[in-house]
């Protein structure tokens, strides 16, 4: 090889090496929640059952448990960062109307494709009165971790969505 081919050889390996590193950190910090802050978290007021529950899939004898580790993990970032230090703030019982969705369940109540509930990053949740499903809604606001917040036909719900990898928009919609 000549002196000439060592230099390519060796400028190549560098830039891979800086990409991977640029990669690692990437990742780094794009991380909201890593796998020990999970695996050390003990929910106070909702579980993984209750974010999988589905009265329709109930019905119709439907498997909603994930198989995939990474819902079960962005269910338990979306339990850990958004509801249940809103549950602490409220101080009222908060119920789910709809958590993860399977994609044949998500297909039979048409859900959107690309819904957030598939990923284990999005709920449904209300208090059973819209005036409290506001205060839901104005505290989630507040205390800003989130990634998109939609007030669900005047506060007949909201809906709230977490990223447990990547940038969280902070977006507020009416639907």
């Amino acid at each position: 090889m000549t002196k000439r081919q060592n230099q390519i050889v060796l400028a190549v390996a560098s830039v891979s090496i800086i990409a991977a590193l640029m990669l690692l950190l990437y990742y780094y910090f794009v991380t909201n929640v890593n796998r020990k802050e999970l695996d050390m978290y003990k929910p106070k007021y909702f579980s993984i059952d209750e974010l999988t529950y589905s009265k329709t899939a109930e019905r119709l004898e439907i498997d909603n448990h994930p198989t995939d580790p990474e819902i079960r993990d962005n269910l338990m970032a979306l339990i850990m960062k958004v509801l249940d230090p809103l549950r602490d703030a409220y101080g009222n019982p908060i119920y789910v109307n709809s958590g993860y969705r399977s994609p044949f369940l998500n297909s039979l109540i048409g859900g959107a494709a690309s819904s957030q509930h598939l990923k284990g990053q999005a709920v449904d949740i209300t208090t059973g009165s819209k005036s409290e499903n506001k205060k839901l809604y104005d505290l989630i606001l507040q205390m800003g971790d989130f990634d998109q917040l939609i007030d669900e036909s005047d506060f007949s719900w909201v809906h709230v969505s977490y990223k447990r990898v990547g940038y969280n928009r902070k977006q507020t919609l009416k639907l």
